[in-house]
């Protein structure tokens, strides 16, 4: 029998050098075809584009090949449980890949499997968006350590999971958002478990002062739709313009996970702008999967 299978639910499920491997391992021009004749099963309670096209390629990129499977053709916990999915489907695929609402179902699809789990977002965490985002700093810098990282908007699953990446990196991590949406103290605990120990600065533009990295994502996002108007009014002041960018280091990129609200979180002048890296960004998120999967499966036992 082989070892127990390695799970990726959220960024500190890989140590610092396994997190650096992950990333060397992404921009490999010709990876070798670890699944060949097998398959990657990528389960969508919510519909995705950068993530499922990414994850398709990355398995075709490694000789493999994609079943994607949506909501109401997988029900989880509706049509079949957690549990029964993943034994399931750990007889028809080398890894498994789950994007869910609720963080407990990647939890108990990843109890259950036989094979590497991967958490493609939940409500709580997007590790694999992580992966792209160190990748396109230290392609952007040249390093990653000692840099200042800082994100402006929403402190959402996606801000916690870059946080907590940060922090295993050594770069430093700064948050900025308005008044009831930042981080809650059990957010901060887990930021601070990972070593990411936040800076939480109310005034975006002191946040941005000074940093390399300018980040920041949807101020409503699927599911929130219904909070359009109350949301801008209230992160009107967290819109990454000219001005805010301005004050950033020289050389500071600009990144943002998308899709992009253009003229509400960010303005075109940014997204467009010199000082963007979200389109290279945006392809990593092919390049750090196929470095993901190589890495879950060059340690299968």
């Amino acid at each position: 029998m082989g070892s127990a299978p390695r799970h990726v639910l959220e960024v500190d499920d890989l140590d610092p050098g396994e997190l650096l491997q992950v990333l060397d391992l992404s921009e490999l021009s010709a990876p070798p075809p670890v699944l060949a004749g097998r398959g990657v099963v990528l389960l969508f309670e919510k519909p995705s584009a950068r993530t499922r096209a990414s994850m398709e390629m990355a398995t075709v990129q490694l000789g493999g090949y994609p079943v994607t499977l949506r909501n109401e053709e997988v029900g989880i916990d509706t049509r079949e449980t957690a549990e029964d999915l993943a034994r399931l489907f750990s007889g028809y695929g080398a890894v498994i890949g789950a994007r869910v609402f609720e963080h407990h179902k990647v939890e108990r699809l990843a109890a259950a499997a036989s094979v590497p789990v991967v958490n493609l977002l939940s409500d709580d965490a997007h590790p694999v968006q992580t992966l792209a985002d160190l990748l396109t700093i230290r392609q952007a810098h040249g390093r990653l350590a000692g840099l200042t990282v800082t994100y402006v908007g929403d402190a959402n699953n996606v801000a916690r999971s870059l946080g907590i990446g940060c922090g295993l990196l050594g770069l430093r991590f700064r948050v900025s958002s308005p008044p009831g949406y930042g981080f809650g103290a059990v957010d901060l605990d887990r930021l601070e478990v990972a070593g990411a120990r936040p800076e939480v600065v109310e005034d975006p533009a002191a946040a941005v002062a000074g940093a390399d990295v300018v980040y920041t994502d949807a101020w409503y996002s699927m599911g929130q739709e219904g909070e359009q108007r109350e949301r801008r009014e209230a992160f009107a002041r967290w819109r990454v313009d000219g001005a805010l960018m301005a004050r950033a280091a020289d050389g500071a990129v600009f990144l943002h996970c998308l899709p992009a609200h253009r003229g509400d979180e960010a303005t075109d002048g940014v997204l467009d702008g010199t000082a963007s890296r979200i389109w290279p960004q945006a392809h990593n998120r092919m390049h750090t999967a196929r470095g993901l999967l190589q890495f879950l499966l060059d340690g299968e036992g």
